[in-house]
Parts: C-alpha cells; sequence; structure tokens
C-alpha cells in the first residue's frame, strides 16, 4: 500500500513528501527542499529505504536539500524537466540572496519529459510536464490511489506565481486545464504548499481557474 508523509521544511514550508511502499519499505522524497537533517531523522523513524529524490521543479525550496541528501543515500535525483536547469545551477546564489543556508549542489541523474512512468515498487506514477511556474515544472499522479503532487502549479484556493525567470501566466492557466483539470474530480493533491484538495474542488471554487475547465 501506499504510504505518504508531509514533512514541511525551511522558512518557506515547503511540503517535502516522504511516499512509501508499505511492504517493501523503499521510498522517494517528492521536493526534498530544505532542512536534510530533518527529513533524514523523518525516513529513519519510519524505516525506510530511500531509492530516489523526486523534482517538480528546480526551485530553492523545493530542492535545498537535495545534494546533502544525494551524498547521505547515495540515490539518484529524477526530474524536473531540463529546461529548470538554470535554477538548479543556482541553487547557491539564490540561497544566499535569501539567508539561507547554502546548500550542496544538485546534480540530476535523469530529466523528465512528460510522459514517463516512474515506479517505487509496485506502484506506478504518471510524469505530466506542467509549465508555467517555471519552465521545466512536472506534476507526480498516481491514478491507483486517486493523488497528484502538483509542486507549484496549483494551491488549494490559488495558483503559482508567474513573476520569476521564464515564468508564463498563460502558460500555467493552460498547464492546469490539460494536466490537472483533466483528472477525475476526486483526485487529492498536495502541493508544494499549504494544505491537501481536490481538482473538484478548484474547479468550482479557486478564483484563479474556477469555471473555466473543459
Amino acid at each position: 500500500m501506499l504510504q505518504v508523509k508531509i514533512v514541511p521544511v525551511t522558512a518557506f514550508a515547503q511540503n517535502c513528501s516522504i511516499v512509501w511502499d508499505s511492504e517493501s519499505k523503499e521510498a522517494v522524497l517528492i521536493d526534498a527542499g530544505g532542512e536534510p537533517e530533518k527529513l533524514k531523522k523523518e525516513v529513519e523513524a519510519l524505516g525506510l529505504t530511500v531509492k530516489a529524490l523526486w523534482l517538480t521543479h528546480g526551485h530553492l525550496d523545493h530542492a535545498g536539500a537535495v545534494g546533502a541528501l544525494v551524498k547521505e543515500w547515495n540515490v539518484p535525483v529524477i526530474g524536473p524537466q531540463k529546461e529548470d536547469a538554470f535554477w538548479l545551477d543556482m541553487i547557491k546564489e539564490v540561497s544566499a540572496r535569501y539567508g539561507f543556508p547554502i546548500p550542496e549542489a544538485v546534480h540530476v541523474d535523469q530529466w523528465l519529459e512528460g510522459g514517463e512512468v516512474l515506479k517505487l515498487g509496485e506502484e506506478e506514477f504518471e510524469v505530466r510536464f506542467a509549465p508555467g511556474h517555471t519552465p521545466g515544472h512536472v506534476m507526480f499522479y498516481n491514478a491507483k490511489y486517486g493523488v497528484l503532487w502538483t509542486g507549484d502549479v496549483l494551491f488549494k484556493g490559488s495558483i503559482g506565481r508567474t513573476d520569476f525567470p521564464k515564468g508564463n501566466h498563460q502558460q500555467l492557466l493552460d498547464s492546469i486545464q490539460r494536466e490537472c483539470f483533466s483528472l477525475p474530480d476526486e483526485t487529492q493533491f498536495i502541493s508544494g504548499h499549504g494544505p491537501m484538495s481536490t481538482i473538484g474542488f478548484e474547479k468550482q471554487h479557486n478564483p484563479f481557474v474556477a469555471g473555466q475547465a473543459g
């Protein structure tokens, strides 16, 4: 069975997801955004073996712990799409600008394009390419359990910012229509910040995109 524990990290309260298969105890971390020691302790307390680190996009608050955890666990970094490489290349510089601890460099082992299927034990996750917040943003979808990891594309009652370099508001709206609102209404999603929601709720109530489904 698929299990998830959301661990908010850093002053940005970014939702890092520890995702694991309850039988094999194999795990991945989605968006290990900072505080590597905290994440390491959570993994150890759960008795898990981390197999990979998955990234939705290259922003500091989603990737800040990745380099340190790779050194710790010697696991591959998977995602995002290669258009976000410039963000990962700047992670030390951006961290200094925000007054954050300077993280280890991030080296991606597998860039994603969208349409791939990633596996964790017997569970499968579809990669969905959703640019707009950043040009290389991806999301991860598990159809069996009806769960989508949206990163900073879609939030409960809000959508991602597009005022960063290479952000694009219309592209973000298009991504939400194509990659989020095409999923069943009962699909739950875990976003990069804030509480969970469902696709159906956002279609009806999200002021940025409600009523645009179709």
